[in-house]
């Protein structure tokens, strides 16, 4: 029987962006695409297309801005969720206002964090999330 460490090098954390802003995807993309063990599965520019992909894709993790035209990421985070209870959504936003953090809870989000420490925190939050 394998362990859990050795199937996760073996299966990397599949991850979907959905972001309105296509230099935004394009940097998240860029970040995960040097991190071993992670890889992105697809891209939407929206939340409608992000519902749909995450069907379409099952993702291990949804990289998910509140944010956006079409279907905003809360209201997509509840759709994802109603389809798939099972499935994490880490939402992303410009501030760190705590009343988008208890949205994003009560829309069923697993994660919350700020665009501005994405950066330093975006893999590790992935990595914690796809381990679940």
């Amino acid at each position: 029987m394998k362990s859990a460490a050795a199937a996760a090098v073996q299966h990397p954390i599949r991850v979907l962006i959905v972001d309105d802003e296509p230099l935004f995807r394009e940097m998240v993309e860029t970040l995960l695409d040097v991190e071993e063990g992670v890889e992105v599965v697809g891209r939407a520019q929206h939340g409608e297309q992000g519902v749909k992909l995450a069907q379409e894709l099952d993702p291990d993790v949804i990289v998910m801005d509140i944010s956006m035209p079409v279907m905003d990421g809360l209201a997509a985070t509840r759709e994802i969720r109603e389809q798939d209870p099972d499935a994490l959504v880490l939402i992303l936003s410009g501030g760190t206002s705590v009343t988008d953090v208890d949205k994003a809870r009560v829309a069923g989000a697993a994660g919350y964090m700020s665009k501005d420490h994405i950066a330093a925190e975006l893999v590790a939050e992935i990595r914690n999330l796809g381990a679940k």
